[in-house]
């Protein structure tokens, strides 16, 4: 089969199409045939070397969507669809990138679906970690303001798109005003300029403050978020579009308002077992048209370090998708 290789941490350019031997079936594994993936800032991370842990060489990707050819024993026949999440896919065992992927079981999600193979590869883990972070995570409820810093970001417009049908009055921020066009056809009600210090102008629009931010730049913006919320707002970080992984001499009782509260969401937590309902409700969703799968822009699997370039140039408004055929 072919496959996307990684040697040794580096550039997009460290991204090697090899053939491999289709991975052997074994119980509670389940073997599935790749169609498409999504591509991902975390992959990028990992191939940068930024992921603790993982070792070289290794087959990226945190998901994938294609049939099972072998269901390990689990209950699951060969041809069904399927999508895989998470799970340490493409970091502790190889993940998507690759004709054939074998996952364990627990991450394996079935699914009834005509959607074409690049739509469905575009939704599983943005949208899932968009839903997890709104409903797990912030909690909302209907009529309440969501500011979604990041927004035109797939996981950006993936919250957008659940947070509109969930009731909730939706404002985006992007730093280029040329992409506020895209926020607004994706259904924002609201776009704000971001220019690294967005509390003013946030209250500006909402003098109250926001009921609830997510935050998918990371801990570069986290600080001035939470002043984006009103008193018992609540702030959740879901992303590091900012590429900083910590925060230096963080001093709570200074620089945090009181009582608004912080949280973060990992799709690390995702399975088929808390996943798989929300994921098949997500993708009727897509099919019937409520919600809108942000696909930016598809590429061919012997196109991954182009892709990859692509991404890492912030060049997308929405999800990149890597076809395998």
């Amino acid at each position: 089969m072919k496959a996307a290789v990684v040697e040794q941490p580096g550039g997009p350019e460290v991204l090697q199409i090899r053939e491999l031997p289709v991975p052997d079936p074994k119980p509670g594994w389940v073997l599935i045939k790749v169609k498409a993936f999504g591509l991902n800032r975390s992959e990028m991370y990992t191939r940068q070397g930024h992921s603790p842990g993982v070792r070289f060489p290794r087959v990226l990707g945190i998901e994938c969507a294609g049939v099972v050819e072998d269901g390990g024993g689990t209950g699951l026949a060969p041809g069904q669809t399927v999508a895989a999440v998470m799970g340490e896919m493409g970091r502790a065992y190889d993940g998507g990138y690759a004709e054939y992927t074998l996952v364990p079981a627990s991450q394996v999600m079935p699914l009834t679906t005509d959607l074409p193979w690049e739509t469905l590869a575009a939704i599983p883990e943005t949208f899932l970690t968009a839903w997890g972070s709104l409903v797990e995570a912030l909690d909302v409820q209907v009529g309440q303001k969501l500011l979604i810093r990041g927004g035109t970001s797939a996981l950006g417009m993936a919250a957008m798109s659940l947070g509109k049908d969930m009731g909730l009055y939706v404002a985006a921020t992007t730093r280029t005003s040329a992409k506020a066009t895209a926020l607004v056809a994706n259904g924002a009600d609201d776009v704000i300029i971001d220019t690294g210090q967005l509390a003013q102008a946030a209250r500006e629009h909402i003098p109250a403050g926001f009921d609830c931010t997510l935050d998918l730049i990371g801990t570069v913006t986290l600080l001035d978020s939470l002043y984006t919320v009103r008193p018992r707002g609540i702030v959740c970080m879901s992303g590091l579009l900012g590429n900083a992984w910590t925060l230096h001499e963080f001093e709570p009782l200074a620089q945090m308002p009181s009582t608004v509260r912080l949280t973060i969401y990992d799709s690390e937590t995702l399975t088929a077992a808390n996943g798989a309902a929300a994921l098949q409700r997500i993708v009727d969703g897509v099919a019937a048209g409520r919600y809108r799968p942000n696909l930016h822009r598809v590429f061919r699997l012997d196109e991954i370090a182009a892709a990859h370039r692509y991404m890492e140039e912030n060049r997308g408004t929405g999800k990149l998708v890597v076809v395998t055929e």
